[in-house]
């Protein structure tokens, strides 16, 4: 391989998926607007005239991107990092206010989305952090400072309010468990949502049951003792019997939910005596996960009902199935399932698409742009949409994978796990698996702050790569 040769040691399959998913991404807005009023492709004064002009300037930047030596972007990552968290500031001053959110800095004519430009940023910069020289990934501090630089901008961008461009930033957990931290913390993580989706569909008491069964469980496991759990099991109950006997002979009427809690409460000192004086550390670290986990599923219904905005909440239920409304927040998620259905094997044809010609489908030119692909392409159009970034995201791997300098690497995982998070998340909430969170399918959806977004994550890895074998560290 030639060193110095940002051409010759160029990655141009990864060029070429992305110079493809590009250009099939135009043609599909261009669709989703076609009308007899928009029927020039470079029609500037309309939307696919519009994302022509993101292309080319796409291009361009992805161009000095690769111009630039690919030292300046580790020694100025922190630089990158700070800009993006300024204009996030920014954006909650000045900022124009679009669907309820002060998301756009109006540069001219230009409209910026601070919240996309900060995902290249956080990527360099947890990268830049993470490759530090004598750096201990398995010290708190590491911890800590990993979670600032990933929820800074998150939180920023939740006052806008955007909750979906928010929650993508929590997908950087990926990259700090690829560099080595504990796996119990993807763990946790994992149960933490599951957490809050079934203590949005089923009550308390009963999640209550789940955590108490699997914490007994658990010790049980830990401590190779099935005695122990049967006895640990028959004092949450002797507990739960002389409250529940306390309650029906004083008429106190409190309900199974504060009867659970009390019997809980008594049971965890008991528990906590005994783990002291027999000195059973992992025994007291279940209790304490277990004790934690109550107290997250009574603050599910604050976070739910305080922090998310009423037609996220709605959307959530829906995904969830514990309301109908298929003309209010339902309305596009049913409607996305009927233009992707309606297309069947092979699609109704390029401009053919009756759901979004007649606009029953709404932002579907952004958001739901993967409708307009399986109603014209059908199933067989976008089961090759799909397999393009499932090859994109494997070569990316492969990329990051094969990096000498550790920078580059982590910033490598970084990439992927943006991408996926985008495209497995936004094809997943056209069909109904996700609620709709309002994120671009990366390369499609019309818009020119996520395209150059991704563009700049893609092509600043493209220029790692070029340069792997100049450097080890």
């Amino acid at each position: 391989m030639k060193r110095g040769s940002v051409i010759a040691n160029m990655d141009w399959i990864t060029v070429l998926l992305y110079l493809i998913m590009i250009v099939l991404g135009w043609l599909n807005i261009y669709s989703a607007v076609y009308s007899d009023s928009t029927s020039e492709l470079l029609d500037l004064s309309h939307r696919q005239g519009k994302q022509f002009l993101w292309m080319i300037s796409s291009i361009i930047i992805a161009t000095i991107i690769l111009i630039i030596d690919h030292k300046f972007y580790d020694f100025f990552a922190y630089a990158f990092y700070g800009m993006a968290i300024l204009l996030l500031l920014i954006v909650l001053l000045v900022g124009k206010e679009i669907n309820g959110a002060k998301s756009w800095i109006i540069l001219g004519g230009l409209q910026i989305q601070p919240s996309e430009l900060a995902k290249p940023a956080v990527a360099i910069a947890l990268a830049r952090y993470l490759s530090g020289f004598n750096l201990k990934i398995n010290k708190f501090k590491t911890y800590f400072i990993s979670a600032i630089i990933i929820l800074s901008p998150s939180l920023l961008i939740i006052l806008q309010p955007d909750t979906g461009s928010a929650i993508v930033f929590f997908v950087f957990i990926l990259v700090v468990f690829r560099e080595g931290f504990p796996i119990s913390f993807l763990l946790i993580s994992i149960s933490l949502i599951v957490l809050f989706l079934l203590s949005l569909i089923f009550e308390k008491v009963i999640i209550l049951g789940i955590i108490t069964i699997l914490s007994i469980f658990s010790a049980g496991i830990v401590l190779r003792s099935f005695k122990k759990m049967m006895l640990s099991a028959l004092i949450i109950a002797g507990n739960l019997f002389v409250f529940w006997g306390i309650d029906s002979q004083a008429g106190l009427e409190s309900g199974n939910l504060r009867i659970g809690i009390l019997s809980l409460g008594f049971s965890s000192i008991i528990f906590l005596i005994v783990i002291l004086k027999s000195r059973l550390r992992s025994a007291g670290i279940i209790l304490g996960f277990g004790i934690m986990a109550i107290f997250y599923v009574f603050t599910v219904d604050f976070a739910f009902n305080n922090i998310l905005d009423s037609y996220q909440q709605r959307r959530i239920n829906i995904m969830l199935d514990l309301e109908s409304d298929p003309h209010g927040a339902g309305y596009n998620l049913a409607q996305s399932k009927i233009a992707i259905g309606s297309g069947g094997l092979s699609g109704k044809g390029y401009l053919n698409g009756t759901q979004t010609k007649l606009n029953f489908v709404p932002e579907q030119s952004t958001d739901f742009i993967f409708c307009t692909v399986g109603e014209e392409w059908g199933f067989i159009g976008s089961s090759i949409v799909i397999l393009l970034f499932v090859f994109l995201l494997l070569r990316l791997v492969k990329l990051a994978e094969r990096q000498r300098s550790k920078f580059a690497r982590i910033y490598g995982y970084g990439v992927v796990s943006i991408l996926f998070f985008h495209f497995f998340v936004n094809i997943g909430m056209t069909i109904g698996m996700f609620p709709v969170i309002g994120i671009p399918l990366p390369f499609f959806s019309y818009g020119g702050s996520s395209l150059w977004a991704f563009t700049i994550l893609l092509f600043i890895l493209l220029r790692l790569d070029a340069s792997r074998m100049e450097h080890i560290n």
